[in-house]
């Protein structure tokens, strides 16, 4: 019975740290969207959450950390949908790379994302906030790249780098609207059906480049019911 209490204990123990740890993630990227880095302390975020700097720093080892964690919390919590177009490794290329591409280029086309980017971008060469980023980031592209292994494992891809493929899907989403977006060229985001010509047209030409001797996937199939061009 001790040894159940203990446990009961330590199970509350973690879920309290775990409310807290999200309670200062959710402060901080309030603060740090609104006020940018440099006017955002660490004493103020913690005079909103409650407790001291010594509990934030339990969590978090150095503001430039919580930085990077609480920009990065909801790109994750929303790329977990994102990526689910990929679990399948038998799907048929045309249809699960088009079916993530256009759930990614909505997501990173959204105003709370672009306002994210520009805020890691300007902090980036600050203690190696831009390096803490990147690798965040590579472990999302990993499951990219684990897709493009299967499909050239199993010959509906031309055989190559992974990492170098899913790289080159990335920057093919991103080519047509991220820029002008980020650099405020542009001020409307895209509607879906912009967002659907422009997924389609980046996988398109990201199969072109590496399709095998005979692809096994057919372009008729491009269209999914949720993606259908208007």
């Amino acid at each position: 019975m001790e040894g159940s209490l203990q446990e009961i204990e330590g199970d509350a123990h973690v879920k309290k740290s775990d409310s807290k740890r999200q309670a200062i993630l959710d402060t901080a990227y309030r603060l740090f969207r609104m006020q940018g880095f440099d006017k955002t302390s660490v004493s103020e975020i913690t005079a909103e959450v409650g407790g001291s700097k010594a509990t934030i720093y339990s969590h978090f080892p150095s503001k430039e950390e919580l930085f990077v964690e609480c920009m990065m919390a909801a790109a994750e919590n929303y790329m977990a949908g994102t990526l689910k177009h990929l679990d399948d490794a038998s799907a048929d290329p045309a249809v699960a790379l088009f079916e993530f591409g256009g759930s990614f280029l909505k997501f990173i086309c959204s105003s709370e994302q672009l306002e994210v980017r520009r805020l890691m971008i300007a902090e980036a060469a600050r203690s190696g906030t831009g390096k803490r980023f990147f690798d965040k980031i590579s472990a999302l592209r990993a499951h990219v790249s684990t897709f493009m292994s299967s499909c050239m494992a199993s010959g509906n891809l031309r055989r190559d780098d992974p990492d170098l493929a899913a790289d080159h899907l990335g920057a093919l989403l991103e080519a047509e609207i991220l820029e002008p977006l980020l650099l405020q060229v542009r001020e409307v985001c895209p509607g879906e059906k912009e967002v659907v010509r422009a997924a389609r047209r980046a996988v398109a030409t990201f199969l072109r480049a590496y399709a095998p001797a005979v692809p096994h996937w057919k372009p008729h199939r491009f269209r999914s019911k949720q993606w259908r061009a208007a």
